[in-house]
């Protein structure tokens, strides 16, 4: 019965997991909390031969707010002067939250595990790109059950140099995404949804 309820519980975040990126400032939960839950989530995350890898880097106040200003500003020269409105406006819907998470890859570990097992060089960089792709889905999740508005996002070519330097971020920490979190203040669209029988395959 247990089982069953966590289960349910589960596919219930998964059913829940949207993209909110009309965002607010109201916390459902402490930021010990947050700290707390990001950090959990980014140990339990599983990587390839337990390299952990992964790493978080996390933006309240306003150090969120100069992370957006500082997209904002880029995409100005990349987005026609007609559309940047829009742009700006998608912006400040995540400017109004409470925080963002920068996702990183330490590369050091991935060429050290390269030099250690070089069969399997060429795999590790995949692997790599899997477990960030599992820490991003993890990491919203988690975020969703708290309560929190979440999307993934990946302005990373116009910002990373800029941030890195800010920050003094670890040269050898490669930027794989960006996750802005807040009070959700939207209400998304239905996902349309392929039949099953159209993707998956049982054998028996």
């Amino acid at each position: 019965m247990q089982a069953t309820k966590m289960r349910q519980d589960f596919q219930s975040v998964m059913e829940a997991r949207r993209s909110i990126r009309v965002l607010g400032a109201k916390e459902p939960i402490t930021q010990t909390q947050l700290e707390t839950i990001i950090g959990r989530t980014l140990q339990l995350t599983p990587t390839a031969f337990n390299a952990q890898e992964q790493r978080v880097v996390l933006l309240l106040g306003g150090r969120h707010t100069w992370f957006w200003n500082l997209v904002t500003q880029k995409l100005k020269f990349l987005v026609p002067a007609e559309k940047f409105p829009e742009s700006a406006q998608k912006i400040n819907g995540f400017i109004g939250g409470i925080g963002t998470i920068l996702l990183y890859q330490d590369t050091s570990v991935i060429k050290g595990l390269q030099e250690q097992m070089p069969a399997y060089q060429d795999n590790f960089p995949r692997w790599a790109e899997q477990a960030s792709g599992m820490l991003k889905y993890t990491l919203w999740t988690s975020l969703v059950a708290e309560g929190y508005g979440v999307s993934l996002q990946h302005y990373t070519e116009l910002i990373e140099q800029e941030v890195n330097q800010a920050l003094s971020i670890n040269p050898a920490w490669k930027m794989m995404g960006q996750i802005p979190f807040g009070s959700p203040e939207e209400t998304p669209e239905k996902n349309d949804i392929l039949p099953l029988e159209q993707r998956m395959l049982v054998f028996d």
